[in-house]
């Protein structure tokens, strides 16, 4: 099934978490596909006193939305033990038309990796008599390889010592070149088997069918040799048994080049790139093997699936938005700079929250909203129209606003000075935290200015910000080389903002915008500026239009 994100903008506020989460669960109830809320930066304490006040769990965080492993088909190939055959995996490559097969242990942890190049490899090792012995070969293996039958012995156990032999010469001369521990290749002649297992050895093969004698199997059980019997020739029997070797012999086990299913493919494209492998693993968090990628499966990778909310301007979108398959668009912000690959359901009205579209679309579909999503839509109209107060709030807001509250039984009045407090408590947050609780970037021709916000009902708590955001405002414009920073100290209250303004002309660019007079204007320290803007509460509506004509 597929999965579609719902998000907001980077620094999400009560508006961008509470759309995306009701407006996935709306998704939810009406196609029955696995909508997932999520969010592209931290949450804020106005809106976790939102979540928390309707007992909603805060959405999942999604710093990025690249194509990553997980997003693409892989590769099921399945992974083996360390002990099967090179045989056998030589016949897994193929019926599964692979160059690569994993051993997994039984846990699921990735072991090694054998390819077709190693199997290979091991005919180059003909010559060495004793590579069966080397590799820890077991009985069960050579059966299976030799399509054979176990006489005498057990298949469990293990040549683990001693050369192959072909028993081509009379018994008299086998004297002289069979050692204890060998395994010897041979026909039906008596003398040959006899000599073998009295010589010592551990395993005797016997060739083309022939019949093992009573007493040789009983001198066999005697001695501790094993006999396997096979319909093979000694030639054919010689030239397969090496293919009987386990594969933990041959396979690498260090130096992986592994990839995670969260690893984004942008950037294991470039590994794969530089080396010369067809197959890579992948691996969940834990190391367990999922399965195996090359180069082919990174063609025609589809991006995520992703509806935006509350937002459509790239440059405030969750990292990687270029890469995602954008499918929807809900927005009440002016058109911005998204693009899409194909055509998308874009539903974009002016007024002055989000919240209040969704809240539409339940209505327009006939759902049911319960008092969690009330609360949830009703806060995030509260939020954004200063309950009302600020320009951006349409007649449309405030029917939506204390429709939903009856719905969730909010005294709105007293529920949006309690919300508003909680925004605006301010103990033991850094500059930082203030400063990004509420930024947003913007760009006009070739300049770049950031306004960040906050509201409160206390008038003394943004005095006493004045001095400590003024100084961090100053220093974040210069590490961000950005034109221009302001930052709105807004009173709910008294529906008027102090703006700091830094960067050269910012100012005066403002004071010039709204008419201000000179009183009104406070000079702190070189670029930097505070400008008294009496009936000023909104970025969107207010503030950011003036400063963009400004800038024209």
């Amino acid at each position: 099934m597929d999965h579609i994100y719902v998000t907001g903008h980077r620094n999400p506020d009560t508006d961008s978490i509470c759309s995306a989460i009701c407006y996935a669960s709306l998704k939810r109830k009406l196609t029955g596909k696995d909508y997932e809320p999520c969010r592209a930066g931290n949450v804020n304490p106005e809106t976790q006193f939102v979540l928390d006040f309707f007992q909603v769990e805060a959405p999942r965080l999604v710093e990025s939305v690249k194509t990553q492993v997980k997003d693409i088909e892989i590769r099921k190939t399945k992974g083996v033990a360390d002990n099967i055959s090179l045989k056998r995996a030589w016949n897994i490559m193929q019926e599964n038309n692979v160059v690569t097969i994993p051993s997994v242990r039984e846990d699921g942890t990735l072991e090694g990796l054998i390819t077709v190049g190693d199997i290979t490899k091991t005919y180059m090792n003909i010559y060495d008599s004793s590579i069966l012995s080397k590799a820890n070969t077991q009985y069960s293996n050579i059966i299976e390889t030799l399509e054979a039958e176990l006489i005498i012995g057990s298949a469990e156990a293990y040549f683990d010592q001693g050369k192959v032999l072909i028993a081509a010469a009379n018994p008299d001369l086998m004297e002289f070149y069979i050692e204890p521990h060998d395994l010897v290749i041979l026909g039906n002649r008596y003398e040959s088997q006899l000599c073998a297992i009295e010589m010592g050895a551990d395993c005797i093969i016997v060739c083309e069918g022939a019949a093992v004698s009573m007493t040789i199997k009983k001198i066999a059980q005697e001695r501790g040799c094993t006999i396997i019997a096979t319909t093979y020739d000694t030639y054919t029997a010689a030239r397969l048994i090496n293919q009987s070797m386990p594969i933990s012999y041959f396979m690498t086990r260090e130096h992986l080049i592994t990839f995670n299913s969260d690893d984004y493919i942008d950037e294991i494209r470039e590994v794969m790139a530089s080396k010369r492998h067809r197959d890579f693993p992948i691996l969940d968090k834990d190391g367990r093997y999922l399965g195996m990628i090359s180069r082919r499966n990174l063609l025609g990778a589809k991006g995520k699936q992703i509806i935006l909310v509350d937002h459509n301007e790239k440059n405030q979108a969750v990292d990687g938005l270029e890469n995602a398959d954008i499918q929807e668009i809900i927005d009440h912000h002016k058109l911005g700079t998204v693009e899409t690959i194909s055509p998308v359901f874009f539903r974009n009205q002016p007024v002055g929250c989000t919240a209040t579209i969704v809240y539409q679309m339940y209505h327009e579909n006939n759902v049911e909203i319960d008092k969690a999503t009330a609360g949830m839509l009703c806060s995030a109209i509260i939020s954004d129209t200063l309950l009302f107060r600020s320009p951006t709030c349409t007649p449309i807001d405030k029917a939506a606003g204390l429709a939903l509250a009856q719905i969730a039984g909010l005294d709105i009045e007293k529920y949006a000075i309690d919300m508003f407090a909680a925004g605006s408590n301010l103990k033991g947050k850094s500059d930082g935290d203030i400063f990004y609780q509420d930024f947003k970037r913007f760009t006009v021709g070739n300049s770049v200015f950031g306004i960040g916000q906050i509201t409160s009902l206390n008038a003394v708590e943004l005095k006493d910000l004045r001095t400590r955001m003024s100084a961090y405002t100053e220093k974040e414009r210069e590490q961000h080389e950005i034109d221009m920073m302001f930052f709105m100290l807004t009173n709910i209250l008294t529906e008027s903002t102090d703006l700091i303004c830094t960067g050269q002309g910012a100012e005066q660019l403002v004071a010039n915008a709204f008419h201000v007079k000179d009183e009104d204007v406070e000079n702190v320290s070189g670029q930097t500026g505070i400008v008294k803007l009496p009936g000023v509460v909104s970025r969107k509506k207010q503030l950011a239009p003036q400063i963009m004509m400004a800038l024209q």
